[in-house]
């Protein structure tokens, strides 16, 4: 007995994920996907490894679903797609998290805790949510390897990252440096410049800034004509005045000398600043008033310039401490020159404090200028703010230096007090800044010109949300710069999705690429792998497990070292089991002392690496190469990567640093093509968030709707790279438009092929023979196959969804089940209903596996309903190969008539409802004007079809040039604007005024020249909206070149006629709601109404047959099975009764 259509009483896409999840996990499903292309060419997909140590988001199922999505089809193409999964396990992240949680800071590791304890809550807590990870993971159906993922802590893991910096360090693209540097006070640690450029970090702030003034030591002496003489400069950061020790000006930039009176104090004072500054700093309307007139308070203060110079002029002329508190030595307070100084902002002048700024520093070193360095109890130099962000406390200073360099009695005040509000747990971001308690003392002293609120862009820490400070700081470096024209170049030859980011974001990030700061002041990481001996003047770059092996046998040997810490472990012994007796990480590896070739100590170097260095190194690590893996890696079979995806907030992070690493270590790409997705907001646009209450779980979403419509939804909404607008209410427009569709098409399959038993045994009847409306259907379905492959293979993926969607719902759901029924209802199965079958399955089982890639739940219930039932495979959809394109069966001109025939018909249907006409009514003729023979070949080619769809007795065809219709024109500013915005005016009403015969000869030729004044001004149909008006009796409807006149007159046979119709479905509509099979026969008793009657009479042969009744009686009074119809204006009785 063969196997029939399993046929569902509900449609419950959540049950579907479900059941299908069991399928998969009890058939192991992915690991066959994966055996079946064993030996087949290979798709290199890298997985980005997310930090377990949160909780796996909404955004998370975009960024997984776009991967899966691309795998899934690479598999379903014959690729062996190879899916490792990945932990990030290090970083900042995890540290602080874990400091949140002990309620501890980074001063305290070490002293309250013990670094090994500190690391080994680190490696607990980084792995705290895998479970939740691997649920979502498995619910939403993505298909990665999870039981065998690379984590980033393990020592294999490790010992590649150190194989990779030695091949920096030996190419010379690893140095040590002092610079100043990004610097986290919050987190304890020196940042990379692209971490500084992760999404948000720079924020718009609202700071106290100053116009400080300098005061001269030897002024010229047209400068002391009008009270003190002054240098002015600008700064948006206050706290940094008291490290100032020169100023800058520009060479070749055009200062004046403007005699005047300080706005706080009323004092005179002769100014030094830009010329093109005076009207920002002093209000032009005092410019005439004279200078002896001013009397303190007065709101407008005079101001006169009294001489001119060239910055170089200026250039070395000194001035007086502007707050003495500490002493930088010889050489400070003086006017230097700048390449980088402007006149954008404030006053031409810049305020030089070397330890907080890069160009400062490059200036004052280029100067002879000294910085304002402190010296502390451990005798090292600072700068004057600590590493938690405060000014250094009197008692945390050298003494000496103190007594020698220190104004004890001014420094003491604001000894200890933080530059910004945000590093004091204590203190309110409303309460006073020390930026305004310098700008006050400032104001009292005479010594502030200017004190005002200034917004401007400021940077932030990824992790911390806390501004950052440009600290002085020894740092490891990479060379990046050295291969910046090669990573541009390599960059080029990426297939970026989109492109904009590769070439705007990506590529301009490039461009102004600086050295990566590698350095980590942290404990839960990637240790550096050099050792040093104390003066620097000798070191080693460890390599390999193996190699810091033997140098510790050296280091015994030399009486460094009384014993190997790895003991026990076997180099060249590359097992898990092997590795686990040892720990890469600190503190372990800062007691190891090695030797150095002249015998001296050599001790670690003490800075952990970038976080992003180790997932930029996976590709590599991964594998564990060079040491495991060689040869396929080498080969090329492993790298690089085919494809890869993350959140555009990856474009600086780990999609650069795989770049980089990939380009300076083997000057290759690490991916080819990459997707960059959007961010996922609310409903609303805003970003969301646990604190707002906006945020969507995961979980329960898929719980209540399923994964499907949820993958589908994101899809398919907006391309991956735009930002997403998510809400609730498209995941159910999505189950119920797309899926609630293609679910009632394969029921409606499944009812009328079980009844006729169908099988798919049959033979199938050639595409040539079959109706022209089975031709129409297949040829449009391998249109699809086609632009879906094309769509999926270009990283498009919602392109491919909204085709299949489209397909589905408006071609073979809305027009060919709905047109072809009546060929699956009853009669024997003859090659037309054969040829119905043949088509519909085609279509159902070929959108299974064109959609499985982005919905793999319900695909597979689709795909294995139908294969189940006609033994055409026996196994997954995803275990199936993509369906084959046959160009031969597509015929572009059948799809453009019915495709005519689709717009006519939506067309005049809407027509309809302008007035509530329904389509059981007929009407009597639809006419259609005609623009030349090759339109009217296309519409007398599906005439009927169209006739029969709106429900309309005949179609006539006008000549446009009749004058039956009336055209009127409209030109769209919007357009024509922009390219004749001077004339537009007297275009638009030429274009109003174009007579009937012009409008006509502009639809046909697709072109209109005016001459308006003299200048000629050529439109086109694209650039206007003709629309034809309606006539009496007539509705009339355009779109594009369409034009349809319908007459929408009801004469009494037709509303007789419509009144049969309308009975037809409601007593189908009974038939369905009593439970009648389908091929049940039915006896009819209708009351006698004279709204109905004569109706009835006329069409009761017509109704019976559509209805399978037997006998159709009207009669006074019905007494039992009764079911009242509700009609427009009456009701009706009507009793069914099973025959």
């Amino acid at each position: 007995m063969s196997k029939k259509f399993n046929e569902y009483s509900h449609f419950d896409l959540s049950e579907i994920n479900k059941e299908v999840l069991k399928k998969w996990d009890e058939n192991d499903v992915f690991h066959k996907s994966l055996e079946t292309r064993e030996g087949c060419p290979s798709f290199v997909f890298y997985e980005g490894p997310p930090s377990a140590n949160g909780m796996p988001g909404i955004h998370h199922v975009m960024a997984r679903s776009i991967k899966d999505i691309f795998c899934r089809y690479k598999t379903m193409k014959g690729f062996h797609v190879k899916r490792k999964a990945g932990w990030d396990t290090h970083g900042l992240p995890v540290e602080l998290g874990v400091e949140k949680a002990l309620g501890i800071t980074k001063e305290d590791i070490g002293k309250s805790i013990s670094v090994a304890d500190y690391n080994a809550a680190c490696r607990k807590d980084v792995m705290k949510y895998t479970h939740e990870w691997e649920d979502l993971t498995h619910k939403m159906g993505y298909w990665v390897d999870m039981k065998d993922p690379y984590i980033t802590y393990d020592n294999r893991y490790i010992e590649t990252l150190w194989w990779l910096l030695k091949q920096l360090y030996n190419k010379g693209l690893l140095y040590k440096g002092y610079t100043i540097q990004p610097y986290s006070p919050a987190a304890g640690t020196g940042l990379s410049t692209h971490e500084l450029n992760q999404p948000g970090c720079y924020r718009d702030v609202k700071d106290t800034t100053c116009v400080a003034q300098f005061h001269m030591k030897n002024p010229k002496p047209e400068m002391t004509a009008f009270g003190e003489a002054y240098f002015l400069a600008w700064t948006t950061t206050p706290w940094t005045l008291p490290s100032n020790t020169a100023l800058c000006v520009g060479p070749n930039i055009t200062y004046v000398l403007v005699q005047s009176y300080n706005p706080y104090t009323g004092a005179p004072i002769s100014v030094i600043v830009a010329k093109e500054l005076v009207s920002s700093l002093f209000n032009v309307k005092a410019a005439d008033l004279p200078l002896d007139n001013y009397k303190p308070g007065d709101k407008l203060i005079p101001y006169k310039i009294v001489a001119e110079y060239t910055g170089n002029d200026l250039i070395g002329m000194e001035y007086e401490p502007l707050l003495p508190w500490v002493n930088p030595g010889e050489g400070a307070f003086r006017v230097i020159p700048g390449d980088y100084v402007s006149t954008e902002d404030g006053t031409g002048i810049v305020h030089i404090a070397p330890t907080f700024g890069a160009d400062d520093n490059r200036v004052a070193k280029a100067a002879g200028i000294p910085p304002m360095m402190m010296i502390d109890k451990e005798g090292n130099q600072r700068p004057m703010v600590d590493m938690t962000g405060k000014f250094y406390k009197i008692e945390d200073l050298d003494p000496e230096f103190v007594k020698k360099y220190v104004n004890v009695d001014l420094y003491k005040e604001y000894a200890g007090r933080y530059v910004k509000n945000a590093y004091d747990s204590t203190l309110k971001e409303n309460d006073p800044s020390l930026d305004i308690d310098i700008s006050v003392l400032l104001k009292q002293t005479n010594k502030a010109f200017k004190i005002e609120k200034h917004i401007h862009s400021y940077p932030h820490c990824w992790r911390t949300d806390k501004p950052v400070l440009y600290y002085p700081l020894d740092s490891w470096f990479i060379r990046t710069t050295a291969c910046r024209e090669r990573m541009i170049e390599l960059n080029n030859t990426i297939n970026w999705k989109p492109q904009s980011t590769g070439s705007g974001r990506f590529g301009k990030w490039l461009e102004n690429l600086q050295d990566w700061n590698l350095s980590r002041s942290r404990y839960w990481g990637t240790p550096l792998p050099i050792w040093r001996t104390e003066d620097g003047s000798e070191e080693i770059c460890i390599g390999s497990v193996e190699e810091l092996y033997n140098e510790i046998e050296k280091a015994i040997k030399a009486g460094y070292m009384k014993e190997n810490p790895y003991k026990g472990f076997i180099p060249g012994e590359y097992t898990a089991e092997n590795y686990n007796k040892i720990d890469l990480h600190r503190p372990y590896v800062d007691d190891i002392v090695l030797i150095s070739k002249s015998g001296k100590p050599m001790k670690r170097e003490s800075d952990l690496i970038d976080v992003w260095f180790d997932s930029g190194a996976m590709p590599y690590a991964q594998i564990h190469y060079p040491f495991e893996n060689k040869e396929v890696f080498d080969k090329r079979e492993v790298y690089p990567a085919d494809f890869i995806a993350e959140g555009v907030d990856q474009t600086r992070g780990w999609f650069f640093t795989l770049h980089a690493l990939g380009t300076m270590i083997f000057d290759s790409v690490a991916y080819k093509a990459v997707v960059s997705n959007g961010l996922v907001l609310d409903k609303n646009g805003n970003k969301m968030s646990k604190r707002l209450g906006n945020a969507v779980d995961p979980f329960s979403t898929i719980e209540k709707y399923g994964s499907d419509p949820l993958r589908w939804y994101m899809i398919t909404n907006a391309s991956p790279w735009d930002n997403l607008k998510f809400d609730l209410d498209g995941i159910e427009e999505v189950r119920r438009k797309f899926f609630g569709t293609l679910y009632n098409t394969y029921s409606f399959f499944a009812l009328y092929a079980n009844v006729d038993g169908f099988n798919y045994k049959e033979k199938d009847i050639p595409v040539e023979k079959r109706p022209e409306i089975d031709r129409w259907i297949l040829s449009l379905l391998n249109t699809l196959v086609k632009e879906v492959d094309e769509h999926y293979n270009s990283y498009e993926p919602t392109r491919a969804g909204r085709a299949i969607s489209d397909f589905v719902n408006d071609n073979l759901s809305n027009w060919y089940v709905r047109l072809n029924r009546k060929r699956f209802w009853g009669g024997e199965m003859n090659e037309d209903k054969l040829s119905a079958y043949q088509t519909l399955y085609t279509c159902l089982e070929t959108v299974a596996l064109l959609m499985a890639p982005i919905a793999p739940f319900f695909s597979d219930r689709l795909f294995t309903d139908l294969t189940t039932a006609t033994g055409r495979a026996d196994k997954s959809v995803h275990l199936c190969n993509f369906p084959t394109l046959h160009e031969e069966i597509i015929d572009k001109e059948l799809e453009e008539r019915m495709h005519i025939a689709q717009d006519i018909t939506s067309m005049v249907l809407a027509l309809r409802r302008k007035v509530n006409i329904k389509v059981r009514q007929p009407l009597t003729t639809l006419m259609i004007p005609i623009l030349d023979e090759y339109q009217k070949e296309h519409i007398e080619a599906v005439q009927e079809l169209i006739l029969n769809e709106v429900n309309v007795k005949n179609l006539k065809f006008v000549d446009n040039a009749a004058g039956i219709l009336v055209k009127r024109i409209k030109p769209d500013f919007k357009k024509l604007g922009p390219k004749y915005g001077k004339i537009m005016k007297q275009l638009a009403t030429a274009i109003a005024a174009m007579s009937q015969d012009d409008i006509l000869r502009f639809e046909t030729e697709g072109n209109f020249l005016f001459d308006i004044n003299g200048q000629h001004a050529v439109i086109e149909t694209s650039d206007v909206e003709i629309i034809s008006e309606d006539i009496p009796g007539w509705l009339v409807a355009n779109e594009g070149k369409l034009t349809v006149a319908l007459d929408v007159t009801v004469t009494d046979e037709l509303k007789r006629e419509g009144i049969a119709r309308e009975l037809v479905n409601r007593i189908q509509n009974i038939r369905k709601s009593s439970g009648f099979d389908i091929t049940d026969k039915i006896n009819i008793r209708i009351s006698s109404n004279e709204e109905t009657d004569a109706a009835v009479e006329e069409y009761k042969t017509y109704i019976a047959k559509q209805v399978l009744a037997n006998s159709i009686e009207i009669t006074e009074k019905l007494d039992r099975d009764i079911n009242e119809l509700d009609f427009e204006n009456f009701k009706l009785k009507v009793s069914i009764v099973k025959a």
